[in-house]
């Protein structure tokens, strides 16, 4: 019951929140274009569908996934853990992390290659260069770049270190890239930075970021928790221009 009387709050909560839409449409429809709605039984039924769905999603993040991020986190920076035994800790040691910084590579590719927004890029890139791009190749690129700044944002939250200089660094690399790499595959990189960033990875990612820096001591969640994502939607850009200038470069070379 008490699930239901939930469910019921998010449920008004999105209709709320996705009647600006549907109003801002319609009147569009009506008085600029002039033209009846078509379809309009499907639609109906579709938004139907859209509302239900974004209820359950944030359902989801409430019951599941933000809790998993924060547990995960809470597990990998215990001190039993991490130095094998229960002792109090005034610095983390950026060493003894190792683990957190391989769960996080490999839980920012796992959510990466599951991510719907990027399936549909790739597909779309697969279908405008005619098989050209590889739908899997475009994943498995973008998923690697995802896994790394994961890993570097964990790093940069042990450590304490401040987020400019990723940034920075990071847009210093691409800039440079941006004038070596092929020009069709540049549009598709910047992009690919933006769609790693979606339903799957964000609640995860921004749970184990919160999670991790309340955990590890000397650290500020509303510091130090913030600005993964800002990391991972970077790293994508950078492996996606340096696959195309590998295998540009590697056409050349055989020709």
């Amino acid at each position: 019951m008490e699930f239901i009387a939930d469910f019921s709050k998010l449920l008004l909560a999105t209709c709320r929140d996705v009647l600006p839409i549907i109003i801002l449409i319609t009147v569009y429809q009506f008085l600029v274009l002039r033209q009846p709605i078509p379809h309009l039984r499907r639609l109906i039924v579709g938004g139907v569908y859209v509302i239900i769905g974004l209820a359950l999603f944030l359902a989801g993040l409430d019951k599941a996934l933000f809790p998993l991020g924060k547990i995960m986190a809470a597990q990998l920076s215990d001190p039993v853990f991490i130095y094998g035994a229960d002792i109090m800790v005034s610095q983390a040691d950026w060493k003894a992390y190792g683990w957190v910084y391989l769960f996080a590579a490999m839980i920012g590719f796992a959510t990466t290659i599951a991510e719907p927004s990027l399936i549909a890029v790739a597909f779309k890139a697969n279908e405008v260069s005619a098989g050209t791009i590889s739908q899997w190749g475009l994943r498995i690129t973008v998923a690697i770049g995802a896994a790394i700044g994961i890993s570097l944002g964990t790093f940069r939250i042990v450590t304490g270190t401040p987020l400019y200089l990723y940034i920075l660094v990071g847009y210093t690399i691409v800039i440079v890239q941006t004038f070596f790499a092929p020009k069709n595959i540049i549009p598709l990189a910047y992009d690919s930075g933006g769609v790693t960033t979606s339903t799957v990875t964000v609640p995860l990612v921004a749970a184990l970021g919160l999670g991790l820096a309340a955990s590890v001591p000397g650290r500020n969640p509303a510091l130090d928790g913030f600005g993964l994502i800002a990391i991972v939607c970077l790293c994508p850009i950078i492996t996606v221009m340096g696959y195309a200038q590998f295998m540009h470069w590697h056409s050349q070379r055989k020709k």
